[in-house]
């Protein structure tokens, strides 16, 4: 009884330590993708085309999930370097606070290097190409 508790006791321990080192290696992000939008904009509408259904099964729509909001309804909480004058406007944020921002919809070919762009410069971000 006294070994099944030791051996019992063993792989708890063994399990929780391997368990902790995988948590900690793991790369955790409070990163998001803001895209201050308004009703009417062609360019928001251009960008729900072209882009809005892949945008989530991206390494970047992965690592900053995108959070759509009105122009006239800006959060809050979130520390704005500058007011927001365009739309679409996105801005980088990260612990509620604006890291970078890509004003206006350059089109699809320019707007995924301008956001890899600004995910690489601000945060631990790296491109994984499948």
């Amino acid at each position: 009884m006294i070994l099944k508790r030791q051996w019992l006791k063993m792989n708890i321990q063994t399990f929780i330590a391997g368990f902790s080192m995988a948590l900690t290696s793991m790369q955790v992000s409070a990163s998001e993708l803001l895209m201050v939008e308004e009703k009417g904009c062609y360019w928001c509408e251009r960008w729900d085309q072209e882009i809005s259904a892949i945008y989530p099964k991206t390494s970047a729509g992965q690592y900053a999930p995108l959070r759509r909001v009105d122009i006239n309804d800006l959060p809050g909480e979130i520390r704005f370097n500058r007011g927001v004058m365009f739309t679409p406007t996105f801005i980088l944020i990260d612990n509620d606070a604006e890291l970078a921002r890509i004003e206006g919809y350059p089109g699809e070919d320019f707007f995924w290097p301008l956001l890899e762009d600004i995910l690489a410069a601000h945060t631990p971000f790296e491109e994984n190409h499948p």
